[in-house]
């Protein structure tokens, strides 16, 4: 299963609503990715719960937060309450990761992991079945707009081995200069969760420009087509 997520940071923040509906419809976008900064945790400040709370009122298609804050333990049973459909958090600003793990799940949605370039996945193995979802970055955190970094298709390789070997369904997404150019490279070392800024809204058809990565990404995983059912 290939799942397209266009994150809603390389849209037009005047206009969320309109800009959600851009990607979404038949074979459209299957989340809303939804990047929340706090200019602490990185150096960039854009969204927070009212915002999160207005957009999942405006769209049916689920939001898909990553927060890139500190204090995730405190903040982010709010997303849930928000709308979120999923929440992921960085587990280097997670104070107790498993307990707020299971807290997200308990309040109703998905929980994610992040993990920054430099951070290996190795001393996580034993949190896997916590998670629905683990997100390895391919940029460091903060901006949009960054290249793609090619050494990180050997974590991807290695988190798909460490999920493999256990056996459990859980996503793994990357984000970060996912583009025409790199979305291949990114399903053929086992992602199956895309996060797309720029390279789809800088596209002049981003409905069209989310139906072509994922038919890539499928091409390159050799899985059949169609979108995800949430």
């Amino acid at each position: 299963m290939v799942q397209i997520n266009p994150s809603i940071l390389s849209a037009d923040f005047a206009r969320l609503a309109e800009e959600a509906r851009r990607v979404t419809g038949p074979e459209g976008a299957d989340w809303l990715h939804v990047d929340v900064m706090d200019n602490h945790f990185v150096p960039n400040l854009t969204l927070g719960v009212p915002v999160v709370e207005s957009l999942s009122r405006a769209t049916d298609t689920p939001l898909d937060c990553h927060l890139m804050i500190e204090s995730p333990d405190r903040w982010a049973p709010q997303y849930v309450e928000a709308g979120a459909g999923s929440v992921t958090f960085h587990v280097e600003a997670a104070a107790a990761p498993v307990r707020l793990a299971r807290e997200i799940r308990a309040k109703g949605a998905r929980a994610g992991m992040a993990l920054k370039p430099a951070t290996p996945i190795e001393p996580y193995e034993d949190l896997l079945p916590e998670l629905d979802m683990l997100l390895v970055m391919t940029v460091e955190p903060g901006f949009g707009g960054q290249a793609f970094l090619d050494i990180m298709l050997p974590k991807i390789r290695r988190t798909r081995q460490l999920i493999d070997k256990h056996g459990l369904r859980l996503w793994l997404q990357v984000d970060g200069g996912v583009s025409a150019e790199t979305v291949e490279r990114c399903a053929e070392a086992g992602a199956d969760v895309f996060v797309a800024g720029s390279a789809v809204y800088g596209a002049d058809d981003p409905a069209a420009a989310v139906r072509s990565l994922r038919a890539m990404a499928q091409e390159a995983a050799g899985v059949p087509g169609g979108p995800c059912a949430h």
